[in-house]
């Protein structure tokens, strides 16, 4: 039986979000952002000790084993800012689907043809995320907006992964699960 890549499963399209759910997702968004850069950091940390794997496509620190040495690092802390800029660049405009659309779709692009990353690391970190989020924020992340994030972080990678199938992308690989 052939196998079928990831991104020629995907769904017509992203389940919409609720008005209120945004409002749930931009309210805790504000108190997460505030400390957007050390949050950032904790989630790569997390992503990268947890599936080393990702480090492949970081050369400047993909040779870092311990986590007190990642957090040192100047490249790692530009790149958890530009994540979290991303992510707050969505949350902002959650009402505007095209301007997500094309944020999205830019960091989808970048990432498969520039940088060639796997589109399943983009779940894994989305998941990776979720669980920092929730262990730094308790008093936010309740259960109920725990599952209004996990929708909105499908959204981010139907879009993401349509970016990479738009470019062609047919490589999909085992290699981080």
């Amino acid at each position: 039986m052939e196998k079928r890549g990831e991104c020629e499963d995907r769904p017509e399209r992203a389940e919409p979000l609720s008005d209120a759910e945004m409002e749930i997702i931009q309210h805790t968004w504000g108190h997460v952002y505030k400390n957007c850069e050390d949050v950032g950091v904790s989630v790569l940390i997390r992503f990268f000790v947890n599936f080393p794997s990702a480090k492949q496509y970081f050369s400047q620190f993909q040779d870092m084993q311990d986590p007190e040495e990642m957090e040192k690092s100047s490249q790692l802390r530009q790149h958890a800012r530009r994540v979290m800029n991303a992510i707050n660049t969505v949350v902002e405009n959650l009402q505007d689907p095209e301007k997500v659309s094309s944020v999205l779709a830019l960091v989808g692009k970048a990432h498969a043809v520039k940088h060639k990353v796997e589109p399943i690391y983009f779940k894994i970190l989305s998941g990776v995320m979720l669980s920092v989020l929730s262990e730094d924020f308790p008093e936010f992340f309740t259960a109920e907006v725990q599952l209004v994030w996990t929708k909105l972080m499908a959204a981010v990678y139907w879009h993401v992964t349509g970016a990479y199938t738009e470019v062609g992308w047919l490589q999909v690989s085992s290699s981080a699960v």
